[in-house]
């Protein structure tokens, strides 16, 4: 267990990162301190050599957004170096480049910063409960670059509009139809779809996970071969083709061990 004062991160035996936000009685309102800490909390949990990482909120919600009792004005500090603007670029630069598959658990309100974490995630999965809000024109903040665009590929333009435009709140429904989340379960099963999720994701081979995650994060100038080539010199020095193909033959699940730090 690593823990600071309203975050935790726990690594399972099955080599699964929980990271917690941990202040249910803010329903995990994001301090700057929180924000701050992320990026050593993620970088530990990749040298405890996990495979995957979840994103859990304590308590009835997954995160109200940024704590704008404590942050007021500084939430618009955009240019000042190791401001809350820039220590918020970092967190979810770390969160979003993180290279393992990522899955933000969501339950009660997704508002505003929590909306910018699990987005920053590979994978959403939330029940019925989850209402979701990308709240900054209710503020007057300017909402990060990149989170704007991240909404907009997951979405589209026009539905990122309406969220950014309006700030309102949508039901799980709602964000399922239009792309937001990728599962939408009931609550009563919801932990236990999670688990299956978290299972299947961390049971799968990472080589081919990281280099689907490297050639969608990339910028579209860039030259998708290029990527393939050097995964290609990966994929050379792994196991896990090997692998995949005996445990078709042999009818058994896949156990792939290859990572970055293998090679």
């Amino acid at each position: 267990m690593h823990q600071h004062e309203f975050l935790s991160l726990n690594v399972s035996d099955e080599f699964v990162a929980t990271l917690s936000l941990a202040r249910p009685d803010k329903q995990n309102a994001l301090s700057f301190e929180m924000w701050a800490a992320l990026p050593e909390l993620l970088a530990h949990a990749l040298g405890q050599g996990c495979r995957a990482l979840v994103v859990v909120g304590e308590g009835a919600h997954f995160c109200s957004g940024a704590d704008i009792d404590s942050l007021g004005a500084s939430l618009n500090d955009v240019g000042v170096e190791d401001g809350y603007r820039a220590m918020n670029d970092r967190a979810e630069l770390a969160l979003a480049t993180f290279p393992r598959p990522t899955i933000a658990a969501i339950r009660g309100n997704c508002i505003g910063g929590g909306c910018q974490l699990a987005l920053a995630c590979d994978l959403r999965i939330s029940d019925t409960s989850a209402r979701f809000g990308i709240t900054p024109a209710k503020l007057g903040v300017l909402y990060p670059s990149l989170s704007i665009e991240r909404t907009a590929q997951l979405v589209g333009v026009s539905a990122a509009k309406r969220l950014l435009f309006t700030g309102d709140t949508i039901d799980a429904t709602e964000a399922l139809r239009l792309g937001l989340i990728d599962y939408l379960v009931d609550s009563d099963a919801f932990e236990n779809s999670l688990r299956k999720l978290v299972a299947t994701v961390a049971s799968r081979s990472l080589l081919t996970q990281l280099h689907v995650k490297e050639v969608l994060a990339q910028e579209t100038t860039s030259s998708p071969s290029q990527l393939t080539e050097r995964w290609k010199r990966f994929l050379a020095d792994a196991n896990d083709l090997d692998e995949g193909l005996a445990a078709y033959k042999e009818k058994r699940t896949p156990l792939f061990t290859w990572t970055p730090e293998s090679t």
